[in-house]
């Protein structure tokens, strides 16, 4: 006999819950008192979080992600032409100064807000250059070419024919941080005929209503694009990112942002049965052997160190043969990166590795330094050590650049170590051997593999595309596409036949 489901209307303290089939949690008092009807539970297999989802979030999201679906039900009917307009018209008015003053006030008014709650504001400033940079990527967009119905394979048989016909893959769920510039990249999916529902953090949200105020929804409705096609989930909440994530109706559900919470979004994303992309540990690793040029290897270093994002080197590793001539250019580097900046820098060394520092640097483990951090200066040691499991640790900084040091016996130790131990995103090795650089390349578990600094990682840097994101191998290499999610990566392929002989018959 089957049980017919009955609408979970209130929870209880201490109630069991089962996770992934073979483990119980209990609802706490918390949960159980602020759960209502209308209300959702998320139950995540992975952690065994037990998430509430308030029936205004619910609602929230779905009719978000309605008007996406209802958006992408008419892409169909819009030309390619009325996309390039939106570019243009979406970068026309982020340039145009007066357009701009509200958007400037806003992003203003949320680092106030951040700084007085001492939270990061490292990635939330609009600035110009990041403006300039929203601009450029809307515009690259406008002079893409178009990727709708362009034939990717092509079969001849006797009286027929097929076509592999490239086409939109449906809405694009997308969470992220507070970064205002990625507000712009996310619309890089119309250009395939997608629609695109996103929220942003809280940090951010002021800007973001700006933004589509000022100059999103006017490009959109001058293009003539359906509504929905760009829509902004307006809340502050987690809730509402994991309801839209938890929505089936989704195409692609992408998500950015720390470590912890694009682990659990994409846990949400794969129990709903929505396919993911997921760009959350960053921290870039460089590796220096003995046949590293000294020169070379510290403006490595230091134009790795420029600012603290996703693909800022975190971790360097040198080979024994290497310590008296890279250690002291990777600590030039790092000086160099740090008075750029008018500041001091921070250096974590695994334990045992202090010695190696002490014979080419010793007065640095004397050392105390003042390091900026989201909530005020901290005065801390120069150096501190640093247990092995923890060469992965992404140092989210400020103002004072900070770095893992590690030292091992050779190159294939080095690879390991990052294998073991890296988010495996990127990775760099200093070296004038091409052998060494062959074998780091056929080894070393990571996407994005270069010789030099790490910042090259950025899709509308190295690739003239603004990107969604940048994807490391935390959870194994990626199906069927690179490591940087662009618009025009986001597609299906559907077949179409066409058959001139009315006998064909199997």
């Amino acid at each position: 006999m089957t049980a017919t489901p009955l609408p979970l209307t209130s929870l209880e303290p201490g109630m069991p819950i089962v996770v992934g089939g073979d483990r119980v949690v209990h609802v706490d008092d918390d949960l159980a008192a602020a759960f209502g009807p209308g209300d959702a539970l998320l139950v995540v297999d992975d952690t065994g979080d037990l998430l509430h989802l308030p029936a205004t979030q619910r609602s929230l999201a779905a009719d978000a992600v309605g008007r996406a679906r209802r958006a992408f039900a008419a892409m169909g009917e819009v030309d390619d032409a009325a996309i390039t307009t939106f570019y243009h018209a979406f970068a026309d008015r982020l340039a145009d100064d007066e357009v701009f003053a509200p958007v400037a006030a806003a992003n203003s008014a949320d680092v106030d807000r951040a700084r007085q709650r001492g939270r990061s504001t490292t990635r939330l400033v609009l600035d110009d250059r990041m403006r300039a940079d929203m601009v450029a990527g809307l515009r690259s967009w406008a002079d893409a070419p178009p990727e709708r119905g362009r034939r990717v394979d092509h079969v001849d048989h006797p009286g027929w024919s097929a076509d592999a016909v490239r086409d939109g893959l449906g809405v694009v769920a997308f969470v992220f941080e507070g970064r205002p510039n990625v507000f712009a990249d996310a619309t890089g999916v119309l250009r395939s005929g997608n629609t695109v529902v996103f929220r942003i953090g809280s940090d951010a949200l002021g800007t973001a209503r700006a933004l589509v105020g000022a100059a999103l929804d006017p490009a959109l409705a001058s293009s003539g694009l359906p509504p929905g096609a760009v829509t902004l989930l307006d809340s502050p909440t987690h809730a509402a990112g994991w309801a839209m994530f938890a929505d089936p109706r989704l195409g692609l559900a992408v998500a950015r942002g720390s470590g912890a919470a694009v682990a659990q979004l994409g846990a949400i994303a794969r129990a709903a049965g929505n396919p993911v992309s997921l760009h959350g540990t960053g921290g870039a690793w460089m590796v220096a052997t003995g046949r590293a040029e000294p020169e070379r290897l510290a403006a490595a270093v230091a134009a790795s160190l420029d600012r603290k994002v996703c693909n800022t080197l975190n971790t360097v590793v040198v080979t024994a043969d290497a310590v008296a001539t890279a250690l002291p250019a990777v600590l030039a580097g790092v000086d160099a990166a740090a008075t750029a900046r008018a500041v001091a820098p921070r250096l974590h060394v695994r334990v045992g590795d202090l010695e190696h520092l002490a014979t080419v640097d010793p007065d640095r483990l004397e050392t105390r330094v003042a390091v900026s951090r989201a909530d005020g200066i901290h005065d801390e040691p120069a150096v501190t050590e640093l247990a092995e499991e923890e060469l992965g640790t992404e140092w989210e900084w400020e103002d004072n650049p900070e770095v893992t040091v590690a030292v091992v016996d050779d190159l294939d130790a080095a690879i390991e170590l990052h294998n073991a131990h890296a988010p495996r995103f990127v990775a760099s090795l200093l070296s004038a051997d091409p052998e060494e650089q062959d074998r780091f390349f056929a080894l070393v578990d990571a996407p994005f593999v270069g010789n030099g600094f790490t910042r090259w990682v950025d899709g509308q840097y190295a690739l003239d595309k603004p990107e969604l994101g940048l994807s490391n191998w935390q959870f194994g290499r990626l199906f069927g596409r690179a490591g940087i999610l662009s618009g025009d990566s986001v597609h299906t392929v559907r077949l179409r036949v066409d058959q001139s002989d009315p006998n064909v018959h199997r």
